[in-house]
């Protein structure tokens, strides 16, 4: 009799691995190890929990051939010996700790619920960041995908900003940072604003800072934010639609203290990319000045007006505060100024191109002068290598990471290489190192914790078909 063609059969082989001789099932019955030549391999086996996840996402319409899967969205090392791994898990969130030196996936370790530290839909945006053993996440805290949070360690849930100010709920998170020496996380992120007149609808990118210490009000704004200030980022140059979507922000901290940020935006009304960067300093100066508030009257967000406050709202060192304080934080979150870019502008314009991750690093030259290189991810699969100097940036490599034409989803900074992360595809590799660092056979400049000679004279890059080819250095 023939089987049921509708029977789910789990394939599994990998390349240069035979001879899969003996099996040993784990005693949670959730694991599978598979010794085979030269390897002990462990398989995850499907559990009631995962099969009931994903009938109950099946069940709310969603695909069960892309979408009802455990879709990897969190992925931190806590200490020496554990990982922390937050998934999609079919549209149920959940976490799990890892024990990667016994080289087991942590099944001992009950799930936990992953709501407001993991997406819900893989199709989201996200961003996660340990601080002092403690996770911060921005993502969306709901199945329907419209109740975007910042979520604080585990102590206590907190709201990210007020449904007011985002009424589409569409706040998508794309990055987030802790200085070291400074007492703040900072989330880069987009939404619609709503504080402008306009025929259509407009997204904003921001950049919104919480304190570490920030533990929630007694009464007003219990078990929330009471440090949230968001500000608008500006990208733009004069006369030209300004950059206004972003995809990516990297920190850069610099050796005397502080840091820079540099983020890739594209515009919603046109086809081209930028980069632009921001100095801690700018970002401070901004959440140091006016407030903006709602007129209740004529629904229209002023500037606020009235008096000082003193400790100052929003601020890390505000300790215990008032009622009144609190109040006023819960209609004074967004500021007034806006940051803008180091030297007003941005750093990189590219036309017909979208980037859709940055990483930056420095190098120093023989000279002693040092240069930051930006590493440029493509929605086209291709790895632009910049180099800042004082005229202006350059790009000075070009690299074709993949075969056909596909995002780079994630980029990497690794000791003498990048990593880049793109959409699976059984013809080619999803995860690729570059080098860093590649010497033109003629030319002898080179970039990006390598050593440059002095200030090079770079002609146009030329389009590589493969891996470490493109560099050109005028004579």
């Amino acid at each position: 009799m023939p089987g049921d063609p509708r029977r789910t059969l789990t394939h599994f082989s990998q390349d240069n691995v035979s001879h899969y001789d003996i099996f040993l099932l784990h005693e949670s019955e959730e694991e599978l190890y598979v010794g085979a030549r030269d390897r002990v391999l462990a398989l995850t086996v499907g559990t009631p929990g995962s099969i009931r996840a994903k009938a109950s996402c099946a069940f709310k319409k969603k695909s069960q051939e892309t979408e009802c899967f455990n879709f990897i969205r969190v992925l931190v090392a806590l200490n020496q010996t554990h990982l922390y791994v937050c998934g999609t898990y079919a549209f149920s969130p959940a976490c799990t700790y890892i024990n990667f030196t016994l080289m087991s996936s942590g099944r001992g370790q009950p799930f936990l619920d992953g709501k407001g530290q993991c997406p819900f839909d893989p199709q989201h945006t996200y961003t996660a960041l340990l601080v002092d053993g403690e996770l911060y996440a921005g993502t969306m805290n709901n199945f329907q995908g419209n109740e975007p949070i910042i979520s604080p360690p585990s102590s206590f849930h907190l709201l990210t900003y007020l449904p007011r100010l985002c009424p589409t709920a569409d706040a998508a998170f794309v990055a987030s940072f802790s200085i070291p020496g400074d007492d703040k996380v900072y989330f880069f992120f987009e939404e619609t604003a709503d504080e402008f007149d306009f025929f259509e609808r407009l997204l904003v990118p921001r950049v919104a800072r919480v304190c570490k210490s920030d533990v929630g009000g007694d009464k007003v704004l219990q078990k929330k934010w009471t440090t949230f200030l968001k500000a608008q980022l500006v990208c733009s140059q004069p006369g030209h639609f300004p950059f206004n979507v972003i995809h990516h922000a990297f920190a850069l901290p610099r050796r005397d203290g502080g840091a820079d940020f540099y983020a890739v935006f594209t515009s919603q009304w046109a086809g081209s990319a930028a980069v632009c960067a921001y100095s801690q300093e700018a970002l401070e100066k901004v959440f140091e000045g006016k407030y903006k508030e709602l007129n209740k009257e004529s629904s229209r967000w002023t500037v606020y007006g009235g008096p000082d406050m003193n400790p100052r709202p929003g601020s890390c060192y505000m300790g215990p505060s008032s009622d009144k304080a609190l109040t006023f934080m819960k209609d004074h979150f967004l500021m007034d100024g806006k940051v803008t870019p180091t030297q007003g502008q941005p750093l990189l314009v590219k036309t017909d191109i979208t980037y859709t991750r940055i990483a930056v690093d420095e190098t120093r030259g023989i000279s002693g002068a040092t240069y930051r290189v930006m590493f440029l991810a493509t929605a086209e699969g291709f790895l632009h290598k910049a180099v800042e100097l004082p005229e202006g940036p350059h790009i000075v490599e070009s690299i074709q990471l993949f075969e056909r034409p596909e995002p780079v989803k994630n980029l990497l900074l690794a000791p003498g290489k990048v990593a880049g992360l793109g959409v699976f595809s059984p013809r080619h590799p999803p995860v690729l190192l570059a080098p860093v660092c590649h010497r033109h056979r003629a030319a002898g400049c080179h970039v990006g914790r390598c050593r440059l000679p002095g200030p090079p004279r770079l002609s146009r890059p030329a389009q590589s078909q493969e891996q470490g080819t493109g560099v050109q250095c005028a004579p």
